[in-house]
């Protein structure tokens, strides 16, 4: 009898970690409490090495925005695809670009810490409030990106420092065609990003607004896509003005 149980105990705890999962958590950064969440591939192995993605949400950057973001997002295609997707709320209810960023490089750190993410390097991305945040984190500490992909989302501080670190990076930018409080100021970014020789992907999406419908449930594969691309490298990004 005792036999069958713990072979009953073992059999959950397999079922367990063969399963995909979404765990809430918190991290302590200096004397500031951190709220995270973060979504774990399908037959997860903390000994195995996963591309990551450090995910930001928009509007007031709050665990509610979190939750939106990760189930339109991020939580299908990260599971199927074997994805870790990391996504801290805004701390203090202080936008990340409002300082809310104090909490960086340390919980990047903290992260890596924690997981095995492979070649200990994030993609940055996020919509909206959360797009504009995934540009400064991985501006201010490129040695930590491959890629950004904002959708929509811009480069607040365009200082020549983070367009040098920029450099190193591929950038996606996406925004909709009715979209008039980020469509011309992306468009025009884009030009300039183009002019320095940055590598960037322009997508004005059709028919769409600022929140883009055509990048979540099953079109959340083309962030995913972008990723992937990004792990071989920008060769294929542009890097003139045509399109525009």
């Amino acid at each position: 009898m005792k036999s069958s149980s713990v072979f009953m105990l073992l059999l959950i705890a397999v079922s367990i970690i063969a399963s995909a999962e979404v765990q809430t958590k918190t991290a302590r950064i200096g004397t500031t409490t951190v709220h995270y969440k973060i979504v774990l591939p399908k037959g997860y192995d903390p000994a195995i090495a996963y591309p990551a993605v450090l995910a930001f949400g928009g509007g007031a950057q709050t665990m509610q925005t979190v939750d939106i973001t990760l189930e339109r997002n991020w939580q299908n295609e990260a599971e199927t695809r074997g994805y870790i997707v990391i996504l801290p709320a805004a701390p203090d209810d202080i936008l990340f670009f409002q300082g809310g960023d104090k909490i960086f490089p340390e919980f990047i750190v903290a992260m890596l810490n924690n997981y095995k993410i492979r070649d200990n390097k994030f993609h940055a991305a996020g919509y909206s409030n959360g797009g504009t945040t995934a540009f400064l984190i991985a501006a201010s500490y490129p040695q930590y990106f491959l890629s950004i992909t904002a959708f929509p989302g811009y480069l607040l501080r365009d200082t020549a420092a983070n367009l040098n670190h920029l450099s190193k990076l591929c950038i996606n930018m996406y925004v909709g065609e009715h979209d008039s409080g980020f469509l011309d100021l992306m468009r025009r970014q884009t030009e300039h990003f183009r002019e320095l020789g940055l590598p960037v992907k322009f997508s004005i999406e059709k028919g769409q607004g600022h929140i883009l419908s055509t990048l979540g449930g099953s079109g959340s594969a083309r962030l995913f896509r972008n990723f992937d691309e990004a792990r071989e490298g920008c060769s294929g990004f542009p890097t003139d003005d045509k399109g525009l």
